[in-house]
């Protein structure tokens, strides 16, 4: 079975590094340490890295998950809910990436 990647890029409308500090403490009170996640880290954007391929946000939040059946368990997860409930308010653009990862 495949592993599931599951990365969230964050644009904040208060791109504050308060307000980015706030949300990389909600993902890792929330996010991390869910049954079938095998791989979790969160960070932020390099500013440094100025290129034209380079996407703009504040907040990006790399899931790794055994397999499909355990990345749809955390979307319906009370804690998952939870954490977009208290946090969506704060969120300008939300980018979503899933796929299934190949060995190899």
């Amino acid at each position: 079975m495949a592993k599931l990647a599951h990365h969230v890029y964050f644009t904040l409308k208060d791109r504050s590094d308060e307000a980015v500090q706030s949300l990389l403490d909600a993902c890792m009170q929330y996010l991390d340490n869910h049954e079938g996640l095998v791989g979790f880290s969160i960070g932020t954007r390099d500013r440094d890295l100025d290129r034209e391929v380079n996407q703009d946000f504040d907040v990006s939040l790399h899931c790794i998950f055994s397999d499909r059946a355990a990345h749809d368990r955390y979307q319906t997860a009370e804690r998952h809910l939870q954490f977009i409930e208290e946090n969506k308010e704060g969120w300008k653009i939300v980018k979503v990436f899933d796929s299934l990862l190949h060995e190899a």
